[in-house]
C-alpha cells in the first residue's frame, strides 16, 4: 500500500530546540517561575549545605573514633568516655544529614510544584489563545506528550540540578579543603584530577549521546500521535477494515523507537565503563598514598579510614553523574519544547489598548470589501460587502466551497482578514478584545463536537453558571428535553468522546440548546439543522425564528427552504456575492437562486412514476 506523507523510515520532522535556544537560555526562562518562591529556594539551599557539612563531618568523627581506640594500656577511663561521646556525635551527624535532606525536600516541594503548575497553566492558556490555523495543523498526541514531558521535567530538572549537581560540588569543595589542610597537596591533587577526568568524560559522552535520546523522543511522540489519531478515528478505521494497516503503522514507529533506544542503551554502557575506570584509578591512587603515609608514620589508621570514607562519599554521587547530567539535558530539551509552544506566534491577537465591544442592543454587522485567503495562492473571499441590520436576519446560500462558513469564522475572528473591514455596531472587530467579541456571538456550527461529559455539562457550557432549570428550558427550546428525560440517567447521561454516543441530530440539538442558553445579541447558524429529519427541522426552525426575534442573525444554509423568511438572502459563488434580495425577489429575478430553488424543489418531490 502506498505511503502518504513523509518517509516513515526517517525521524519525524521537528524543530531542534537546541538550535534555537541554549540550555542556559532555557534555564533563564525557568528562573522567574522559581523566583516567586525565593525564600523557599534560599531555605532549601541552606538545608542542602547543612546536610553536606554534616555528611563531611561523619568521616572526620570516624577518624577521631578510630584514633581514640588506640590509647595506651591502662587508660580505661578515656576508653570509656571519649569513644562514647564520639559515637553519640557520629550518630547525631548521620541523623542531621538525613533530617536536613528531608527538610530541604519539604521546603522546596512547594516551589517546584508551584513552578510546574504556573508553566503548565500558562502553556494551556497560550494554546487556547492561538489561532484556529494552529489547531487545524497540530498533532494533538505529540503536542500533549511534549507538554506532559515538559511539566514532569521541571521537577526533575530542579531536583537534579540543585540537589544533585550543586550538592555534590559543595561536598567536593569541602572534602578538597579538608584533604589539602590536613595532609599534603597530593591528596587534593589526585582527587581533583580524578574529578576533572570523570566530569570531562561524562559531559563529552553525554553530549554525544543526547542525539540518540532526542531521536527516541521524536519517535515516541510520533508513535503516540499515530495511536491517538487512529483511536480518535476508530469508526473510520472500522469502515475501511484498516485495523491491520493502523497496527503496522504504529508498529513501524515502535520499531524505530526501539532502535533509537538500543543506541541510547549501548552508548550508556560505554559511558558507565569509562566512569568506573576513572573511579577505580582514583581510589587506587588515594589508598596507595594513604597506606604509604601510615607505613611512614605520617598518618594514623584513622586518617586512612577517613580518606577511604571521603572517597566513597564523593564517588557514590559521582557514579550517578552521567545519569543526572543526561536527565538534566533531557529535561532541558523537554522544557524547551514546552517553551517553544509558549513562544508560538499568536496570529490573532488583541490590538494594543483594545477596548471591550460596546453594545446597547442587537448590533448591526457590516462586511466592507472583505478579502481573505487561508493560503495566498487560494483566495476564498474576494471583495465581499454586505450588511446585517440590527435585529434582522441575513441568510447566505451557495454551493460548497463558495466561502459561506468562512464568513462565520471571520466574524468570530478565528482568522484576521487581509483586506477590508468587519464592523459590529460601528466598531472594527480588530480593535476590540476577542473575549468581548466572542461573548456577544452565539454559534451553532455545522460540525458539532461535544465534550466527553454529561448532556447537562455540554448544554450548560453555553453559560457555565446556569441553573438546572435554565438548562432544561434551553433543551426544551431545542426539542431535545424529551429524549434526555427518557434516558436512564437523564441529564447525567454521558455523551462519549466528541459526543459519539449521540446521533448527528441529537448532537446538533445539544449545540442549539447551549447556544440558546448563552443568549447572545448576535447569532450565527451554520447549517444548524442539517443533521435533523424534516419534522424536527421544521419544529426547530420555528424555535430558532422565535429566538432570533430582536437579535442580529447570520444564517448559513444549504437547504433553501430553511431561509425563505430571512430579511435578505445572499447568494455566494467562488468567494463573491452574485445575487442578493428577499426570497420572492430572487425567485422573480430568475437567476442563480431560482435555479437552485427549482433543483432542490424537484429533488424533494417524490417520483410519480
Amino acid at each position: 500500500m502506498r505511503r502518504f506523507g513523509p518517509d516513515s523510515a526517517s525521524p519525524p520532522a521537528a524543530a531542534d530546540p537546541a538550535a534555537s535556544r541554549t540550555d542556559w537560555a532555557t534555564l533563564a526562562r525557568l528562573l522567574p517561575y522559581l523566583w516567586q518562591y525565593k525564600w523557599r529556594v534560599a531555605a532549601a539551599v541552606a538545608f542542602m549545605v547543612a546536610a553536606k557539612v554534616a555528611n563531611v563531618g561523619v568521616p572526620l568523627l570516624l577518624k577521631e573514633l578510630i584514633d581514640a581506640m588506640t590509647v595506651p594500656l591502662g587508660s580505661s577511663a578515656a576508653l570509656l568516655v571519649v569513644p562514647v561521646g564520639l559515637v553519640a556525635a557520629y550518630g547525631l551527624l548521620r541523623l542531621g544529614n538525613s533530617l536536613f535532606n528531608e527538610l530541604r525536600e519539604l521546603v522546596f516541594a512547594k516551589a517546584t510544584h508551584g513552578a510546574a503548575r504556573s508553566i503548565a497553566l500558562k502553556t494551556f492558556e497560550h494554546l487556547h489563545a492561538l489561532s484556529l490555523r494552529f489547531h487545524l495543523e497540530r498533532q494533538t498526541g505529540g503536542m500533549t506528550r511534549d507538554i506532559e514531558r515538559g511539566v514532569r521535567g521541571i521537577e526533575s530538572l530542579v531536583s537534579f540540578a540543585l540537589f544533585n549537581i550543586a550538592a555534590t560540588l559543595v561536598e567536593v569543595l569541602l572534602v578538597l579543603t579538608v584533604l589539602a589542610t590536613r595532609f599534603d597537596a597530593w591528596f587534593a591533587g589526585i582527587t581533583l584530577a580524578a574529578l576533572v577526568l570523570y566530569i570531562g568524560w561524562t559531559v563529552w559522552v553525554t553530549e554525544w549521546r543526547i542525539q540518540f535520546r532526542r531521536q527516541a523522543n521524536q519517535f515516541d511522540s510520533a508513535a503516540h500521535s499515530k495511536a491517538i489519531d487512529s483511536l480518535l478515528n476508530y469508526e473510520t478505521v472500522k469502515y475501511f477494515n484498516n485495523e491491520s494497516f493502523e497496527a503496522r503503522r504504529y508498529d513501524e514507529s515502535l520499531e524505530q523507537l526501539r532502535l533509537a533506544q538500543l543506541k541510547s542503551r549501548s552508548t550508556l554502557s560505554l559511558l558507565n565503563t569509562g566512569q568506573q575506570v576513572i573511579i577505580a584509578a582514583g581510589l587506587v591512587a588515594m589508598l596507595w598514598r594513604a597506606t604509604e603515609g601510615v607505613a611512614a608514620g605520617r598518618m594514623t589508621l584513622g586518617d586512612l579510614v577517613m580518606v577511604n570514607a571521603f572517597m566513597i562519599q564523593i564517588y557514590i554521587p559521582l557514579n550517578f553523574l552521567g545519569v543526572v547530567y543526561r536527565e538534566i539535558k533531557q529535561n532541558l530539551t523537554d522544557l524547551d519544547k514546552m517553551f517553544t509552544l509558549m513562544d508560538r506566534h499568536q496570529e490573532v491577537a488583541d490590538a494594543p489598548g483594545a477596548a471591550p465591544l460596546a453594545l446597547s442592543g442587537p448590533p448591526a454587522v457590516r462586511f466592507e470589501d472583505v478579502h481573505f485567503a487561508y493560503e495566498p495562492a487560494r483566495p476564498i473571499l474576494q471583495g465581499v460587502s454586505f450588511e446585517i441590520p440590527a435585529g434582522q436576519t441575513v441568510a447566505v446560500v451557495g454551493p460548497s466551497g463558495a466561502g459561506k462558513s468562512t464568513l462565520s469564522r471571520l466574524l468570530f475572528r478565528f482568522y484576521d482578514i487581509q483586506q477590508g473591514r468587519i464592523v459590529i455596531a460601528g466598531q472594527d472587530i480588530r480593535g476590540v478584545t476577542q473575549q468581548s467579541l466572542r461573548r456577544a456571538i452565539g454559534i451553532v456550527p455545522q460540525d458539532t463536537v461535544l465534550f466527553n461529559d454529561t448532556v447537562a455539562y455540554n448544554i450548560a457550557y453555553g453559560q457555565t453558571d446556569a441553573t438546572q432549570q435554565e438548562v432544561e428550558q434551553a433543551a426544551r427550546a431545542a426539542r431535545i428535553h424529551d429524549f434526555i428525560a427518557a434516558q436512564p440517567r437523564g441529564y447525567e447521561t454521558m455523551v462519549g468522546e466528541r459526543g459519539l454516543k449521540l446521533s448527528g441530530g441529537e448532537k446538533q440539538r445539544v449545540a442549539i440548546a447551549r447556544t440558546l442558553l448563552k443568549n447572545p445579541p448576535l447569532l450565527i447558524f451554520d447549517e444548524a439543522t442539517s443533521a435533523l429529519d424534516s419534522a424536527n427541522e421544521r419544529a426547530i426552525q420555528a424555535e430558532l425564528r422565535a429566538v432570533a426575534q430582536g437579535k442580529t442573525t447570520l444564517v448559513i444554509a444549504h437547504r433553501l427552504s430553511t431561509v425563505v423568511d430571512a430579511h435578505q438572502i445572499l447568494v455566494m459563488d467562488a468567494g463573491r456575492i452574485v445575487e442578493r434580495g428577499t426570497h420572492s425577489q430572487l425567485l422573480a429575478a430568475g437567476g442563480r437562486y431560482a435555479q437552485m430553488w427549482a433543483l432542490q424543489h424537484r429533488s424533494e418531490v417524490p417520483n410519480s412514476a
